[in-house]
């Protein structure tokens, strides 16, 4: 069955101008529109750069919530712009395609 990308092999320009979630291997955790990248990394705009040993949630559970509020109609953000070098990250997931759990508009369901 046929993806998003109609079958084609994914590429990066599949991201862009969308909101995307950048994971290290360390505490950071960055989400932000992906606006261009090169070789040496990925720029982002209206970005939030999270620090897992400065706060309370788990990459996932950050995650979980900047899914939440982005489909409310919020974010949040620390930054305008941000560049983050290519040797840092271990994915990039675009941040519509996270599996959220929690509550919904119908107070009567949570997403799975």
């Amino acid at each position: 069955m046929p993806g998003k990308n109609g079958g084609r092999k994914p590429t990066l320009d599949d991201y862009l101008e969308r909101r995307v979630v950048l994971d290290t291997q360390g505490p950071l955790l960055y989400i932000g529109q992906l606006v261009a990248y090169d070789e040496r990394g990925y720029w982002l705009d209206d970005a939030d750069v999270h620090d897992r040993d400065e706060g309370h949630s788990t990459k996932e559970k950050y995650i979980n919530d900047a899914y939440l509020l982005e489909r409310s109609g919020a974010r949040t953000m620390n930054r305008r712009r941000v560049f983050v070098e290519r040797t840092a990250i271990v994915s990039l997931s675009a941040l519509d395609d996270v599996i959220a759990e929690g509550p919904t508009g119908d107070p009567d369901r949570w997403m799975v």
